[in-house]
């Protein structure tokens, strides 16, 4: 095999051998012609893997978040009643545990001296009263002043004082609140220790004197609860008699007994 022949097979296989990536026919390194190169995604032995750290989870929303269970008040005990008159005065306006002190801000305070001739005496402030800081107010107030003019008295000599400085919600006050103002009641007819007592309003006459306002209708009650034994009538609320004036009569049924002996 010659010539020309031999000289382009040659050349045919030297194509061949390069296409296959054999660029020299004897090499410095020795090569291992069968081994496979290594993949491109494989890592190498000595190179440890990177491990991506989990994202933290975004906060759930507070209405979701584990609340902390509030300490449950303390119970109160029962109100410490100040043994003097001044200083239960100064109490019934401004000391917080006052009870029936806790259902508005403004405060309807007593008017008048110890010892008073007559006490006027009702449960709570009325609406007027809550507005005006004073007991009997308006129109109702007015009407209060003749009744007492007709027995021969002025408001001005009398200790004028409702039970509960403050009015409830509704005109209605809760059993818990009642049994304070029941406690509240015969202490502060201790202190005021009145010659006579007239209780206004039907809720007064209950708590006083227990019975219904129309079983009080022209008769002494009795009231003597820790305070010994006091001339005590009753009649309705002047608000009430305004709306409804046929119970005046009732009420002046009542008010005479004041004069009664005199």
């Amino acid at each position: 095999m010659g010539g020309q022949n031999s000289a382009l097979l040659a050349e045919s296989y030297c194509d061949w051998w390069s296409l296959a990536g054999v660029d020299a026919l004897v090499g410095e390194e020795p090569a291992g012609w069968l081994t496979l190169p290594p993949a491109n995604d494989v890592v190498p032995a000595k190179s440890k893997p990177t491990i991506l750290a989990e994202p933290e989870a975004p906060p759930l929303p507070p209405a979701l978040q584990r609340q902390e269970t509030p300490e449950a008040p303390a119970a109160k005990g029962p109100a410490v009643f100040p043994d003097e008159w001044d200083a239960f005065q100064a109490w019934l306006a401004e000391h917080p545990d006052v009870p029936g002190s806790q259902w508005d801000a403004q405060r309807v305070l007593p008017a008048g001296k110890a010892d008073a001739p007559l006490m006027l005496l009702t449960a709570w402030p009325e609406v007027d009263d809550q507005r005006e800081a004073l007991l009997f107010a308006g129109a109702a107030g007015s009407l209060l002043d003749a009744m007492l003019r007709a027995i021969g008295i002025a408001r001005a000599d009398c200790y004028v004082a409702s039970l509960a400085v403050t009015r409830p919600p509704g005109g209605r006050c809760g059993e818990r609140d009642g049994a304070e103002l029941d406690r509240l009641l015969w202490h502060h007819l201790r202190l005021a220790n009145p010659q006579r007592l007239l209780l206004i309003g039907s809720d007064i006459v209950r708590m006083a004197a227990s019975i219904p306002l129309a079983d009080a209708r022209g008769r002494l009650l009795d009231v003597n609860q820790y305070v010994g034994k006091v001339e005590t009538v009753a009649i309705a609320h002047p608000a009430m008699l305004l709306a409804r004036p046929a119970h005046k009569a009732a009420a002046w049924d009542s008010l005479k007994l004041f004069n009664r002996g005199r």
